[in-house]
C-alpha cells in the first residue's frame, strides 16, 4: 500500500479519496466491550486501525458508549462493508 502522506486527492472538490484514511464511530451499550470488539471487527475484515488512534467516550448517563478508531481502507466498497459488519457485532447499535 502507498504511503498515507504521498496520496494527494485526484478532485479536491469531491468528497472520499480512496485509498485513504477514515475514522469511524461505532456506538452502543455500556457493557459492548467496544474498545475490544471494533479494532477486531475492522481487522477481521483484514484492514488495519492506526495505532493510537481509538478513543471513547461513555454517554452522559452511563448507558452508552462511543468508539472510534482510523483505519486504512483501499475503495468505497471496503469502506461501506466495515460499516456493515460493525452494525450487525453484538452490542454496536449504529455507526457514523
Amino acid at each position: 500500500m502507498r504511503n498515507l502522506d504521498d496520496i494527494q486527492p485526484q478532485r479536491p472538490d469531491q468528497g472520499f479519496q480512496f485509498p485513504g484514511a477514515f475514522e469511524i464511530t461505532a456506538l452502543g451499550r455500556t457493557d459492548a466491550d467496544l474498545e475490544t470488539r471494533v479494532p477486531q471487527v475492522i481487522n477481521g475484515l483484514g484492514l488495519n486501525v492506526i495505532a493510537g488512534s481509538l478513543r471513547s467516550k461513555p454517554s452522559r448517563e452511563g448507558n452508552y458508549h462511543s468508539v472510534s478508531v482510523t483505519f486504512t481502507c483501499p475503495d468505497r466498497e471496503t469502506y461501506v462493508a466495515v460499516h456493515a459488519a460493525l452494525r450487525a457485532a453484538p452490542g454496536i447499535r449504529w455507526t457514523i
